[in-house]
């Protein structure tokens, strides 16, 4: 194990100066957090500021790792423990395995806490985490899980005529198992019911407005359009793209032997967005619906539930995130009807879909965002133009200090002050959004990050 090599992860990886016997719970949480999320290195003899300062007596420390996490964890995850020299000091690598018994609880002072992986941190499952651990450990997922809701009662007239338009084929009534969406007793999973054309399940709904301007306040008429919908997955993926295509506009230039389009936003990049808004959405979570905001700059698809292993999405490489299927029935069901591709290429999509058109620039690059309850897919507006729109970041932000370039050039100045800020200090200096400052970070070519996680820094290329 190459240890400089795993110092910066910011999720598979932590650390520890000493062992804390007397506070078990300051490691035990992480260990907690690794099995319930996605497995990790927790590794001792390692302080705050990445320096090595290795253990005393590796091998009693060991032991006792060993002890309390047999007596402190339940049920006991799988580990392993390895001792490791760097700059002949010691240190230990505990490395703790993606569990399947799901959730695994820290117990201690009176009271059984599960953690998950958020970031760089360790924290409380809600309990909406807990539902989705306890299913993850029964192997079961929310869309397989059996209703009370009686077939026989509901009709699935879109998912017929989606099946006939792809295949060719009628809907043989034998499918309706063999895909999921009853069981033997005639009684519809979730899936099921989820695709009924009078669906039951009271979050599947999709609200849609366009704004008039950059935020959610434009002025005098905040609205130019808005709809809510209701009804089974096919019918919403429907209603949503048709929503987009009424509210969004092709400009086009003449050659001298044909036309040149040039579309505000990618069709097939925003109802790849929608897609998977509604299939990998948390379905848990009641109260809460998939949102499509189309403003002046950008369209935003917003859908309940971050990753399914917690990761954060805007901390990974696109092109290599792993398929992670919250809802796999679901899924299964729209790669049958020739709506998704199964093997969870979605979000490469959504890119390479953007790079092809006339007006892209990195700038224009569609931009990915979640945390632990929501995940965001940003897409700008090809054919917009902030230096002629009259329009201030200011505005978007509720701020009145600055154009846009006076914004971005307040952000370089912040990085060559101290290239170690984060996104939210920066945003917190200059008055704005999180997501605003992500949005300019990805604009500006002259600024990458080098490095992951808080061992990284910013370098500005003059």
């Amino acid at each position: 194990m190459d240890i400089k090599s795993l110092i910066g992860e910011t999720t598979e990886y932590d650390k520890k100066l000493r062992l804390e016997e007397k506070k078990p719970k300051s490691w035990c949480k992480t260990v907690s957090a690794f099995a319930n999320s996605f497995g990790g290195f927790l590794v001792f003899g390692i302080s705050d500021d990445d320096e090595i300062i290795g253990l005393k007596d590796a091998a009693k420390d060991a032991e006792k790792i060993s002890e309390i996490i047999k007596t402190r964890l339940d049920p006991v995850p799988e580990f392993s423990i390895e001792f490791h020299k760097e700059d002949n000091k010691d240190l230990i690598l505990l490395h703790v395995f993606k569990g399947e018994e799901t959730p695994y609880y820290y117990s201690g002072d009176g009271s059984l806490e599960a953690y998950v992986r958020m970031g760089n941190e360790s924290v409380k499952a809600t309990s909406i985490e807990l539902k989705r651990l306890v299913m993850r450990g029964k192997n079961s997922t929310f869309d397989s899980l059996v209703t009370d809701y009686d077939f026989d009662d509901y009709s699935f007239s879109k998912l017929k005529e989606r099946y006939f338009q792809w295949t060719g084929k009628s809907f043989d009534d034998k499918l309706y198992e063999s895909f999921g969406i009853v069981n033997s007793n005639g009684k519809l999973t979730n899936a099921g019911a989820l695709l009924a054309d009078e669906t039951p399940v009271y979050q599947n709904r999709l609200f849609c407005t366009r704004w008039n301007g950059l935020t959610k306040a434009g002025g005098l008429i905040d609205a130019l359009d808005s709809a809510e919908y209701k009804g089974g997955l096919i019918s919403l993926l429907r209603d949503g793209e048709s929503f987009i295509k009424r509210n969004t506009r092709v400009m086009w230039r003449k050659t001298p032997f044909s036309r040149i389009e040039m579309p505000e936003y990618v069709f097939q990049s925003a109802s790849e967005a929608l897609v998977n808004a509604l299939i990998h959405r948390d379905y848990t979570v009641v109260g809460s619906e998939v949102h499509i905001d189309i403003f002046d700059d950008r369209m935003e698809i917003y859908s309940p539930g971050g990753m399914v292993n917690g990761r954060l999405i805007q901390e990974l490489d696109i092109r290599h995130v792993p398929s992670e299927r919250r809802n796999p029935i679901l899924a299964d069901i729209f790669n049958r009807l020739g709506l998704m591709e199964r093997q969870g290429s979605g979000l490469s999509k959504i890119v390479e879909g953007y790079q092809f058109e006339e007006n892209y620039t990195e700038a224009k690059r569609p931009v990915f965002y979640s945390d632990r309850t929501q995940f965001i897919v940003e897409m700008p507006n090809l054919n917009y133009d902030s230096s002629n729109s009259g329009t201030q970041d200011g505005t978007q932000d509720g701020t009145q200090d600055g154009t846009q370039d006076d914004i971005n050039n307040r952000i370089i100045s912040l990085i060559r002050a101290n290239n170690k800020i984060s996104a939210k200090d920066m945003a917190n200096e200059l008055g704005i959004s999180l997501r605003t400052v992500r949005r300019k970070l990805s604009e500006l070519d002259c600024i990458k990050y080098v490095g992951r996680g808080y061992s990284g820094h910013w370098e500005i290329e003059e």
